[in-house]
Protein backbone atom coordinates (compact mmCIF):
# COMPACT_ATOMS: atom_id res chain seq x y z
CA UNK A 1 0.00 0.00 0.00
CA UNK A 2 2.83 2.39 0.92
CA UNK A 3 4.62 1.65 -2.36
CA UNK A 4 1.43 2.35 -4.31
CA UNK A 5 1.04 5.73 -2.56
CA UNK A 6 4.66 6.59 -3.36
CA UNK A 7 4.15 5.66 -7.01
CA UNK A 8 0.99 7.78 -7.17
CA UNK A 9 2.72 10.76 -5.57
CA UNK A 10 5.69 10.47 -7.94
CA UNK A 11 3.39 10.34 -10.96
CA UNK A 12 1.39 13.31 -9.66
CA UNK A 13 4.48 15.45 -9.09
CA UNK A 14 5.92 14.58 -12.50
CA UNK A 15 2.65 15.55 -14.17
CA UNK A 16 2.72 18.89 -12.39
CA UNK A 17 6.29 19.52 -13.56
CA UNK A 18 5.60 18.58 -17.18
CA UNK A 19 2.26 20.39 -17.52
CA UNK A 20 2.73 23.64 -19.38
CA UNK A 21 1.64 26.84 -17.68
CA UNK A 22 -0.99 28.67 -19.71
CA UNK A 23 -0.98 32.44 -20.09
CA UNK A 24 -4.33 34.10 -20.78
CA UNK A 25 -4.55 37.63 -22.19
CA UNK A 26 -7.80 39.58 -21.87
CA UNK A 27 -7.70 42.01 -24.78
CA UNK A 28 -9.72 45.16 -25.28
CA UNK A 29 -9.45 48.44 -27.19
CA UNK A 30 -7.87 50.54 -24.49
CA UNK A 31 -8.71 54.02 -23.31
CA UNK A 32 -7.49 57.30 -21.99
CA UNK A 33 -8.04 57.23 -18.26
CA UNK A 34 -8.49 60.97 -17.65
CA UNK A 35 -8.97 64.14 -19.71
CA UNK A 36 -5.23 64.82 -19.50
CA UNK A 37 -4.52 61.60 -21.43
CA UNK A 38 -6.97 62.16 -24.28
CA UNK A 39 -4.63 63.97 -26.69
CA UNK A 40 -1.86 61.35 -26.43
CA UNK A 41 -4.42 58.55 -26.75
CA UNK A 42 -5.94 59.91 -29.96
CA UNK A 43 -2.55 60.78 -31.45
CA UNK A 44 -1.47 57.20 -30.91
CA UNK A 45 -4.48 55.88 -32.85
CA UNK A 46 -4.78 58.61 -35.50
CA UNK A 47 -1.38 60.33 -35.65
CA UNK A 48 -1.70 63.84 -37.05
CA UNK A 49 -5.31 63.35 -38.15
CA UNK A 50 -7.35 64.36 -35.08
CA UNK A 51 -9.04 67.74 -35.16
CA UNK A 52 -8.44 69.97 -32.11
CA UNK A 53 -12.20 70.41 -31.58
CA UNK A 54 -12.65 66.62 -31.38
CA UNK A 55 -9.93 66.36 -28.76
CA UNK A 56 -11.54 69.21 -26.80
CA UNK A 57 -14.92 67.45 -27.00
CA UNK A 58 -13.54 64.20 -25.63
CA UNK A 59 -11.53 65.95 -22.95
CA UNK A 60 -14.81 67.43 -21.76
CA UNK A 61 -16.47 63.99 -21.82
CA UNK A 62 -13.73 62.57 -19.64
CA UNK A 63 -14.07 65.46 -17.19
CA UNK A 64 -17.85 65.09 -16.99
CA UNK A 65 -17.67 61.34 -16.36
CA UNK A 66 -14.65 61.47 -14.10
CA UNK A 67 -12.59 59.34 -16.51
CA UNK A 68 -12.81 55.83 -17.89
CA UNK A 69 -12.52 52.80 -15.57
CA UNK A 70 -12.07 50.39 -18.50
CA UNK A 71 -8.42 49.51 -17.87
CA UNK A 72 -8.88 49.12 -14.13
CA UNK A 73 -11.93 46.88 -14.54
CA UNK A 74 -10.22 44.73 -17.20
CA UNK A 75 -7.26 44.23 -14.89
CA UNK A 76 -9.66 43.25 -12.09
CA UNK A 77 -11.34 40.78 -14.45
CA UNK A 78 -7.92 39.30 -15.24
CA UNK A 79 -7.03 38.90 -11.56
CA UNK A 80 -10.36 37.22 -10.80
CA UNK A 81 -10.05 34.92 -13.82
CA UNK A 82 -6.57 33.84 -12.71
CA UNK A 83 -8.03 32.95 -9.31
CA UNK A 84 -10.92 31.10 -10.97
CA UNK A 85 -8.61 29.05 -13.23
CA UNK A 86 -6.24 28.18 -10.41
CA UNK A 87 -2.71 26.79 -10.48
CA UNK A 88 -1.09 26.50 -13.88
CA UNK A 89 -2.56 29.72 -15.23
CA UNK A 90 -1.46 33.33 -15.32
CA UNK A 91 -3.80 36.03 -16.62
CA UNK A 92 -3.08 39.61 -17.68
CA UNK A 93 -4.98 42.43 -19.38
CA UNK A 94 -3.64 43.82 -22.66
CA UNK A 95 -4.86 46.87 -24.62
CA UNK A 96 -4.56 47.61 -28.33
CA UNK A 97 -4.16 51.37 -27.99
CA UNK A 98 -3.06 52.17 -24.45
CA UNK A 99 -0.96 50.76 -21.64
CA UNK A 100 -0.73 48.02 -20.64
CA UNK A 101 -0.33 47.00 -24.29
CA UNK A 102 -0.93 43.46 -25.53
CA UNK A 103 2.81 42.86 -26.00
CA UNK A 104 3.44 43.97 -22.41
CA UNK A 105 0.80 41.52 -21.12
CA UNK A 106 2.33 38.67 -23.15
CA UNK A 107 5.79 39.50 -21.80
CA UNK A 108 4.44 39.36 -18.25
CA UNK A 109 2.92 35.94 -18.92
CA UNK A 110 6.24 34.75 -20.33
CA UNK A 111 8.10 36.07 -17.28
CA UNK A 112 5.68 34.11 -15.08
CA UNK A 113 6.55 30.89 -16.87
CA UNK A 114 3.76 30.62 -19.44
CA UNK A 115 4.61 28.33 -22.37
CA UNK A 116 1.24 28.51 -24.12
CA UNK A 117 -1.07 31.47 -24.67
CA UNK A 118 -4.80 32.04 -25.06
CA UNK A 119 -6.05 35.44 -26.18
CA UNK A 120 -9.63 36.43 -25.36
CA UNK A 121 -10.97 39.53 -27.09
CA UNK A 122 -13.50 41.11 -24.76
CA UNK A 123 -16.31 41.11 -27.29
CA UNK A 124 -18.64 38.09 -27.40
CA UNK A 125 -19.20 38.56 -31.12
CA UNK A 126 -16.19 37.91 -33.35
CA UNK A 127 -15.20 39.05 -36.81
CA UNK A 128 -11.89 38.04 -38.36
CA UNK A 129 -11.98 41.32 -40.29
CA UNK A 130 -12.97 43.67 -37.45
CA UNK A 131 -10.84 41.93 -34.81
CA UNK A 132 -7.80 41.22 -36.98
CA UNK A 133 -5.74 43.94 -35.25
CA UNK A 134 -6.03 42.09 -31.94
CA UNK A 135 -5.00 38.78 -33.46
CA UNK A 136 -1.98 40.30 -35.21
CA UNK A 137 -0.78 42.12 -32.10
CA UNK A 138 -1.27 39.01 -29.96
CA UNK A 139 0.49 36.59 -32.31
CA UNK A 140 3.33 39.05 -32.97
CA UNK A 141 3.88 39.45 -29.23
CA UNK A 142 3.84 35.67 -28.75
CA UNK A 143 6.48 35.26 -31.47
CA UNK A 144 8.64 38.01 -29.99
CA UNK A 145 8.57 36.17 -26.67
CA UNK A 146 9.34 32.78 -28.18
CA UNK A 147 5.90 31.25 -27.57
CA UNK A 148 4.76 29.18 -30.53
CA UNK A 149 1.58 27.77 -28.99
CA UNK A 150 -0.74 30.81 -29.09
CA UNK A 151 -4.38 30.95 -30.12
CA UNK A 152 -7.16 33.55 -30.04
CA UNK A 153 -10.68 32.59 -28.94
CA UNK A 154 -13.35 33.41 -31.46
CA UNK A 155 -17.07 34.07 -30.98
CA UNK A 156 -18.92 33.13 -27.80
CA UNK A 157 -22.05 35.18 -28.42
CA UNK A 158 -24.44 32.55 -27.04
CA UNK A 159 -22.34 31.09 -24.23
CA UNK A 160 -24.94 29.89 -21.72
CA UNK A 161 -23.61 31.67 -18.63
CA UNK A 162 -23.24 34.94 -20.55
CA UNK A 163 -26.84 34.74 -21.78
CA UNK A 164 -28.06 33.85 -18.30
CA UNK A 165 -26.23 36.86 -16.85
CA UNK A 166 -27.76 39.29 -19.37
CA UNK A 167 -31.19 37.73 -18.95
CA UNK A 168 -30.96 38.04 -15.17
CA UNK A 169 -29.89 41.68 -15.42
CA UNK A 170 -32.91 42.49 -17.60
CA UNK A 171 -35.39 40.53 -15.45
CA UNK A 172 -34.16 42.25 -12.27
CA UNK A 173 -34.70 45.68 -13.81
CA UNK A 174 -38.11 44.84 -15.26
CA UNK A 175 -39.20 43.44 -11.90
CA UNK A 176 -39.06 47.06 -10.71
CA UNK A 177 -40.01 48.91 -13.90
CA UNK A 178 -42.72 46.51 -15.10
CA UNK A 179 -42.92 44.46 -18.28
CA UNK A 180 -44.64 47.32 -20.08
CA UNK A 181 -41.24 49.03 -20.29
CA UNK A 182 -39.67 48.57 -23.75
CA UNK A 183 -36.08 47.38 -23.93
CA UNK A 184 -33.48 48.50 -26.45
CA UNK A 185 -30.57 46.16 -27.21
CA UNK A 186 -27.55 48.27 -28.16
CA UNK A 187 -24.15 47.58 -29.68
CA UNK A 188 -21.35 49.84 -30.85
CA UNK A 189 -22.10 51.19 -34.31
CA UNK A 190 -19.77 50.48 -37.23
CA UNK A 191 -19.33 51.94 -40.70
CA UNK A 192 -21.61 50.19 -43.19
CA UNK A 193 -18.60 49.37 -45.41
CA UNK A 194 -17.02 47.38 -42.56
CA UNK A 195 -19.94 45.05 -41.87
CA UNK A 196 -20.48 44.53 -45.59
CA UNK A 197 -17.10 42.78 -45.61
CA UNK A 198 -18.17 40.42 -42.82
CA UNK A 199 -21.99 40.09 -42.47
CA UNK A 200 -21.54 37.24 -39.96
CA UNK A 201 -20.82 39.84 -37.27
CA UNK A 202 -24.37 41.21 -37.47
CA UNK A 203 -25.72 37.66 -37.44
CA UNK A 204 -23.89 37.00 -34.18
CA UNK A 205 -25.36 40.15 -32.64
CA UNK A 206 -28.82 38.93 -33.59
CA UNK A 207 -28.07 35.50 -32.11
CA UNK A 208 -27.17 37.11 -28.79
CA UNK A 209 -30.42 39.09 -28.78
CA UNK A 210 -32.48 36.02 -29.69
CA UNK A 211 -30.82 34.00 -26.92
CA UNK A 212 -31.43 36.69 -24.28
CA UNK A 213 -35.07 37.00 -25.34
CA UNK A 214 -35.61 33.31 -24.52
CA UNK A 215 -34.96 34.29 -20.90
CA UNK A 216 -37.65 37.02 -20.97
CA UNK A 217 -41.41 37.36 -21.23
CA UNK A 218 -42.10 37.03 -24.98
CA UNK A 219 -44.65 39.87 -24.77
CA UNK A 220 -42.00 42.47 -23.89
CA UNK A 221 -41.63 45.18 -26.52
CA UNK A 222 -38.05 45.31 -27.76
CA UNK A 223 -35.84 47.14 -30.24
CA UNK A 224 -32.34 46.74 -31.61
CA UNK A 225 -30.13 49.76 -32.26
CA UNK A 226 -26.61 51.08 -32.51
CA UNK A 227 -24.81 53.66 -30.41
CA UNK A 228 -21.62 55.70 -30.34
CA UNK A 229 -21.24 56.16 -34.11
CA UNK A 230 -17.92 57.67 -35.12
CA UNK A 231 -17.26 61.26 -36.12
CA UNK A 232 -16.91 60.57 -39.85
CA UNK A 233 -19.19 61.47 -42.79
CA UNK A 234 -19.56 57.88 -44.05
CA UNK A 235 -22.72 55.86 -43.46
CA UNK A 236 -22.93 54.07 -40.11
CA UNK A 237 -25.26 51.29 -39.02
CA UNK A 238 -28.91 52.12 -38.45
CA UNK A 239 -31.13 52.53 -36.56
CA UNK A 240 -29.21 54.75 -34.19
CA UNK A 241 -30.23 54.74 -30.53
CA UNK A 242 -31.21 58.42 -30.77
CA UNK A 243 -33.73 57.58 -33.50
CA UNK A 244 -35.24 54.75 -31.43
CA UNK A 245 -35.63 57.02 -28.40
CA UNK A 246 -37.40 59.59 -30.60
CA UNK A 247 -39.80 56.89 -31.79
CA UNK A 248 -40.49 55.82 -28.19
CA UNK A 249 -41.35 59.43 -27.36
CA UNK A 250 -43.81 59.56 -30.26
CA UNK A 251 -45.41 56.33 -29.04
CA UNK A 252 -45.91 57.84 -25.60
CA UNK A 253 -43.65 55.56 -23.59
CA UNK A 254 -42.76 56.83 -20.14
CA UNK A 255 -39.72 54.61 -19.50
CA UNK A 256 -37.08 52.61 -21.33
CA UNK A 257 -34.46 50.00 -20.44
CA UNK A 258 -31.17 50.05 -22.37
CA UNK A 259 -29.47 46.64 -22.69
CA UNK A 260 -25.89 46.71 -24.06
CA UNK A 261 -25.08 43.22 -25.39
CA UNK A 262 -21.51 43.75 -26.55
CA UNK A 263 -19.84 45.92 -23.92
CA UNK A 264 -18.45 43.98 -20.96
CA UNK A 265 -17.04 46.72 -18.73
CA UNK A 266 -17.92 50.32 -17.92
CA UNK A 267 -16.14 52.86 -20.14
CA UNK A 268 -16.78 56.16 -21.93
CA UNK A 269 -19.34 54.78 -24.42
CA UNK A 270 -21.43 53.66 -21.46
CA UNK A 271 -20.80 56.41 -18.91
CA UNK A 272 -21.13 59.28 -21.40
CA UNK A 273 -22.92 58.12 -24.56
CA UNK A 274 -25.61 56.30 -22.56
CA UNK A 275 -25.70 57.60 -19.00
CA UNK A 276 -25.32 61.26 -19.98
CA UNK A 277 -26.21 61.82 -23.66
CA UNK A 278 -28.98 59.21 -23.98
CA UNK A 279 -30.32 60.08 -20.54
CA UNK A 280 -30.50 63.79 -21.47
CA UNK A 281 -32.50 62.87 -24.57
CA UNK A 282 -34.83 60.76 -22.43
CA UNK A 283 -35.21 63.52 -19.84
CA UNK A 284 -36.15 66.02 -22.56
CA UNK A 285 -38.72 63.55 -23.89
CA UNK A 286 -40.20 62.77 -20.47
CA UNK A 287 -38.90 59.19 -20.58
CA UNK A 288 -37.46 57.52 -17.49
CA UNK A 289 -33.98 56.32 -18.54
CA UNK A 290 -32.68 52.98 -17.23
CA UNK A 291 -29.97 50.55 -18.27
CA UNK A 292 -28.69 47.22 -17.01
CA UNK A 293 -25.39 46.94 -15.20
CA UNK A 294 -22.55 45.63 -17.34
CA UNK A 295 -20.89 42.29 -16.52
CA UNK A 296 -17.76 43.98 -15.09
CA UNK A 297 -16.50 41.68 -12.30
CA UNK A 298 -19.66 39.66 -11.68
CA UNK A 299 -18.64 36.12 -10.60
CA UNK A 300 -20.85 34.61 -13.30
CA UNK A 301 -19.04 36.63 -15.96
CA UNK A 302 -15.68 35.45 -14.66
CA UNK A 303 -17.03 31.94 -15.10
CA UNK A 304 -17.94 32.85 -18.69
CA UNK A 305 -14.32 33.79 -19.38
CA UNK A 306 -13.11 30.55 -17.78
CA UNK A 307 -15.41 28.55 -20.05
CA UNK A 308 -14.24 30.45 -23.14
CA UNK A 309 -10.62 29.74 -22.22
CA UNK A 310 -11.27 26.05 -21.58
CA UNK A 311 -13.04 25.56 -24.89
CA UNK A 312 -10.16 27.10 -26.79
CA UNK A 313 -7.65 24.77 -25.19
CA UNK A 314 -9.92 21.76 -25.65
CA UNK A 315 -10.25 22.51 -29.35
CA UNK A 316 -6.50 22.94 -29.73
CA UNK A 317 -5.81 19.70 -27.88
CA UNK A 318 -8.23 17.80 -30.10
CA UNK A 319 -6.50 19.18 -33.18
CA UNK A 320 -3.12 18.14 -31.79
CA UNK A 321 -4.32 14.61 -31.04
CA UNK A 322 -5.63 14.26 -34.58
CA UNK A 323 -2.22 15.19 -35.95
CA UNK A 324 -0.46 12.73 -33.63
CA UNK A 325 -2.85 9.84 -34.33
CA UNK A 326 -1.12 7.36 -36.67
CA UNK A 327 -2.83 6.71 -39.95
CA UNK A 328 -4.06 3.14 -40.44
CA UNK A 329 -3.33 1.80 -43.90
CA UNK A 330 -6.26 0.05 -45.46
CA UNK A 331 -5.73 -3.34 -47.04
CA UNK A 332 -5.77 -3.40 -50.82
CA UNK A 333 -9.09 -4.37 -52.37
CA UNK A 334 -9.05 -8.05 -53.34
CA UNK A 335 -12.48 -8.33 -54.89
CA UNK A 336 -13.69 -6.57 -58.00
CA UNK A 337 -16.14 -3.67 -57.70
CA UNK A 338 -19.65 -4.34 -58.89
CA UNK A 339 -20.63 -2.32 -61.90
Amino acid sequence: MIHKLKDWWTTYMLSKKTKKKVGVILMTYGSATTAEHVRDYFERIYPGKVLPELIADFENRYRVTGGSPLIRITQEQAALLEKELGAGYVVHAGMRHSTPFINEAVAECKASGAETLVGIILSPQFSSFIMEGYRKAFLAAAQQNGIEDAVVAEQWQTEEHFIELLGRRVRDKLAVLGNQTPIVFTTHSLPQRVVEKDPSYLNQLQQTIDAVRTKLDPKIEWYQGYQSAGHTPEEWLKPDLTDILSDLEKKGHSSVLIVPIQFLADHLEILYDLDIAAKEQCDDAGINYNRIELPNTDPLFIKVLAVVQSKVRTWEEKQARRKEKPKVKRAARTTPQSS
